[in-house]
């Protein structure tokens, strides 16, 4: 028998909601097979925010780094003060988000299948903003080797691991954005030769947007930075028939956690 500590965010609004369903079919899965779940309740956000003075209070943060795994629900305003603070502690550096058109379930398309690989850590969701006076912010955005090619390395592993098209698109704005996303670009480029039965493509992420609408179906894995890869997912979630129906994953090598 084997068995696992799941730490369980409620969260807020439709969040405790979707939580108790996911208590649920862990029960379940306990029940009927050889894996049990020790599954301990973790407040966060909005609300904690009200109890504690604190959306992700320290007792909730410990139970986490205690754990296996964390399966969080949706939280509310504050949720950079949860999500964005496990990302970088735990280094989830994949965010993973699949998308798949399912039987009886309005999509623009019935045979989609894809997912999207998006780097977790950096861009401009690091809230590096500074105000210069009244009127003017400044935003920098961050763009590293070392997590461009973690990134491009798992997107290629997971080509190889999904029973589809074997093929990965890299996606970016390297047109505009010539020295961050060039380098991207490049390093996906980099690790692609490594990996000779994966085909490999790359597109701006204007023309994938288009593409994800007109021909959602012809996409397998999306490598893509942070703030694309944020846009693109939940169109790809509406293309299936919405954001209920799209899972994800910020995957590290030692902890994960899954909406």
């Amino acid at each position: 028998m084997t068995r696992y500590c799941i730490s369980l965010v409620n969260g807020d609004g439709i969040g405790p909601e979707l939580a108790n369903s996911g208590q649920i079919l862990l029960e379940k899965i306990g029940d009927y097979s050889g894996i049990k779940f020790d599954i301990v309740n973790v407040e966060a956000g909005d609300n904690a925010l009200i109890k504690y003075n604190k959306a992700l209070p320290d007792f909730s943060f410990d139970n986490i780094k205690k754990s296996d795994a964390c399966l969080k629900a949706p939280v509310g305003e504050h949720a950079a003060d949860v999500i964005l603070v496990l990302r970088r502690y735990f280094d989830l550096y994949a965010n993973i988000r699949p998308a798949k058109s399912y039987p009886n379930v309005k999509s623009l398309n019935p045979s989609v299948d894809l997912v999207i690989v998006r780097e977790n850590t950096e861009d401009v969701y690091l809230g590096w903003e500074f105000s210069i006076g009244d009127d003017v912010v400044i935003g920098l955005r961050l763009t590293t080797a070392e997590a461009s090619r973690k990134i491009a390395e798992y997107a290629f592993e997971e080509a190889l691991r999904r029973d589809a098209k074997k093929s990965v698109v890299c996606v970016h704005k390297s047109n505009v954005m010539r020295v961050g996303d060039a380098m991207f670009s490049k390093i996906s480029k980099d690790i692609a030769e490594k990996y000779p039965n994966v085909e490999f493509s790359e597109s701006y992420v204007d023309a994938c947007a288009m593409n994800l609408i007109r021909n959602p179906e012809k996409f397998d894995v999306v490598l893509t930075t942070n703030l694309f890869g944020d846009i693109l997912s939940d169109e790809a979630a509406q293309v299936v028939g919405g954001l209920g129906l799209a899972p994800a994953g910020n995957i590290g090598k030692n902890l994960c956690s899954y909406l």
